[in-house]
């Protein structure tokens, strides 16, 4: 095995794209939209880009994928026009990758026409992104899935609304027709988990009723496969499969931590099971004093509602707005709280990701 060969999650992907594409009767809600969750760094991105939608191109589907952090000067609106452009653009194009793929539609010398300006799109008196989908459907005659990775990043302006507004509209105006030649489908992934599941679950939101899941972190058979990897690397230091399994849990299933541990361990002189476990505690303790870090700037408010989530996810019990919880964080910050002031410090803690709703 080259040590620069890639993990592949192929049975991962193929079963997401099966339930995309080809849905069950108790699978038909994913046409409203998909939704998944999961922490930062543990994969996603990766496998978008070098699983999913590969598995989704071998069932048939065009595939239109945009990052959303890829350029942080640009909105979410005006990242998804532009990759919405290249792809007509590329179909438009003779001979293009893209347009070999639908060779047997009899599409012309040129390409594929489209009835607007593909330039105008997502300007004023372009055409609107339900029109332009639509048409696309019918062009490739298959189903057309959107993907947008960090997707809560279109959340808190009007421009990012609008663009989900109108991603929903386009998503009815193909899919409710009868005997359309192929679906609209939407697959929203995120590293902000409440955020993210608001967005399908919350009835202001444009799609609510969408499917919302977490993300399969990876798990036991890629360290597995890791260490095998690098077993066969002279004068490598490794812990057992079972030793590194539990250290990467330790680090959050993040592939860079686990690959910062290892490098660690090389310069550790005791033996590889004793040092690893230590090394990935630390790791994972400086991770968490990040975040405790955060909790700290937000104020003193902030640190006595963490601490009664933390004792209520302990205990059983819960109730951050009752009368007793009120009394305990006036007591904790010496001065009297009312139930705005915490219900406003929430919403801040859920905006940065420190906690989520329960339902979530």
């Amino acid at each position: 095995m080259s040590p620069t060969a890639l993990y592949r999650r192929n049975q991962y992907a193929a079963d997401l794209a099966q339930q995309l594409l080809k849905p069950t009767a108790l699978q038909v809600q994913v046409r409203s939209g998909v939704f998944l969750s999961g922490i930062r760094r543990i994969g996603k991105t990766t496998f978008l880009r070098q699983d999913l939608v590969p598995a989704l191109e071998a069932m048939g589907a065009l595939v239109i994928y945009v990052d959303l952090w890829v350029d942080r000067s640009k909105s979410p609106a005006a990242l998804v026009h532009e990759a919405v452009r290249s792809t007509l653009a590329d179909l438009a194009v003779p001979g293009s990758t893209l347009l070999q793929r639908f060779k047997g539609l009899n599409v012309g010398a040129a390409g594929f026409s489209f009835g607007f300006q593909v330039d105008a799109v997502g300007k004023p008196g372009g055409a609107t992104l339900a029109e332009v989908l639509t048409e696309l459907v019918d062009k490739v005659k298959t189903d057309v899935v959107l993907i947008m990775d960090e997707v809560q990043q279109a959340l808190g302006t009007e421009d990012g609304n609008n663009l989900l507004f109108a991603l929903k509209a386009a998503r009815d105006a193909v899919n409710t027709r009868p005997g359309t030649p192929g679906y609209l489908l939407f697959l929203g992934t995120g590293s902000h988990k409440s955020l993210v599941a608001d967005m399908a679950t919350r009835r202001t939101q444009p799609f609510a009723g969408a499917v919302s899941a977490s993300y399969e972190p990876l798990g036991v058979d890629f360290v597995r496969w890791k260490h095998e990897q690098l077993r066969q690397m002279p004068g490598i230091k490794l812990p057992s499969p079972e030793v590194m399994h539990q250290g990467f849990v330790a680090v959050g299933q993040r592939p860079e931590e686990l690959q910062n541990a290892l490098v660690l361990l090389q310069a550790r002189p005791e033996s590889p099971d004793m040092a690893f476990p230590i090394i990935c505690t630390t790791l994972a303790a400086a991770a968490s004093e990040v975040e405790i870090a955060t909790i700290e700037s937000l104020g003193a408010l902030a640190r006595a509602l963490f601490e009664r989530i933390v004792q209520g996810s302990e205990s059983g019990e819960s109730g951050l707005f009752s009368a007793d919880a009120l009394r305990q964080y006036a007591e904790q910050i010496g001065m009297a709280v009312d139930t705005p002031q915490v219900q406003n410090m929430v919403e801040r803690m859920i905006a940065a990701n420190l906690i989520h709703r329960q339902p979530h």
